[in-house]
This record gives structure tokens, C-alpha cells and sequence, in this order.
């Protein structure tokens, strides 16, 4: 678990997928991260049990469920990711709509870096970004992530810019 003055960041379980179907099938998801076929209460609880889960285990980090402390409300998801396509660990992040402009992915995204350097010596971080998705590429920058090139995770694959440190 990661705490911040107002979030917190804990492991995905089963007992999530209500929210994870909710947020992988928001527009906004859709449009600037991906259709991940993710339609039913079960195909999110394998989402959660076959990506974050495996990636606690094998790496020590993972997508995060954020939390506000105050009332215990999900708000969205945040956290390191390692991917066979990329040199360097990135970080994610999503948020649902009614939580965005309030300063919680920037200050859920600080929380994840600042662990990943403590507790796990990562130190220098990437950023993959959907071109267009100007919101996400300013909260970028505001962790000191600058833009590089556009690069392609799969043959198949649309092209992301790559923001590094």
C-alpha cells in the first residue's frame, strides 16, 4: 500500500472488477488507452487476476487502485508498469471523469514514482501516450517527462509518443 496526503494506493482484488469494468469501458479509456474487451463482472476479475496481480507478483509493482482516504471511494487507477515492448518501467494512470481536474492523478502519480524509487531503486521512469491526449502529456511534464519520439509496442499497434525523463 501507498499513501499520499489524500489517496491511496492499494493492490487490485476481485472484489474490484465492478469498478474496473466501469472504468475500462469509459469513453475517455476507450479513446486515449484502448478497448481492452472488457464487458462482463467476470472477464474483470481476470483482467485484474491475469495484469495487476501478475505483475505484483513478478515485479513488486503493478497498476494501483487509487482510493480517496476520506471516504474510501475509488477514483481510478495509477502505478508502474513494466512491458516486454519497453526498456524502461512506465507509468499509467486513469481516472474516472468525475474525478479528473482535482489533482488526483498527479498527486496518486508522485506517490507511485516516489515509491518505485525507495522501495524498489527504480530510477529513471518512461510515459507512453495516445498523440492528442493533451491533458495527459501536461500532468507528464509536470513529473518532469518530456517528449522523445513516437514509437509502436507491436507490429500491429497505432503509434505512442514516448515521454522520458
Amino acid at each position: 500500500m501507498i499513501a499520499s496526503s489524500r489517496l491511496i494506493l492499494r493492490e487490485m482484488i476481485a472484489t474490484d472488477a465492478p469498478f474496473i469494468l466501469e472504468l475500462l469501458n469509459d469513453g475517455d479509456f476507450y479513446r486515449y488507452i484502448g478497448d481492452r474487451g472488457i464487458r462482463t463482472l467476470e472477464q474483470a476479475q481476470e483482467y485484474i487476476q491475469q495484469g495487476p496481480a501478475v505483475s505484483y507478483a513478478r515485479y513488486g509493482h503493478g497498476l494501483y487502485l487509487v482510493e480517496r482516504k476520506e471516504d474510501g471511494a475509488s477514483l481510478g487507477i495509477c502505478g508502474l508498469i513494466k512491458r516486454d515492448t519497453l526498456a524502461q518501467v512506465d507509468i499509467g494512470y486513469a481516472f474516472l471523469p468525475q474525478y479528473r481536474g482535482q489533482g488526483y492523478a498527479i498527486e496518486a502519480a508522485q506517490a507511485a514514482l516516489a515509491d518505485g524509487k525507495s522501495r524498489l531503486g527504480i530510477g529513471q521512469v518512461v510515459a507512453i501516450v495516445t498523440p492528442g491526449n493533451e491533458r495527459s502529456i501536461g500532468l507528464l511534464a509536470k513529473l518532469g517527462l518530456v517528449r522523445s519520439r513516437l514509437v509502436k509496442l507491436s507490429e500491429d499497434a497505432d503509434e505512442c509518443l514516448l515521454l522520458e525523463q
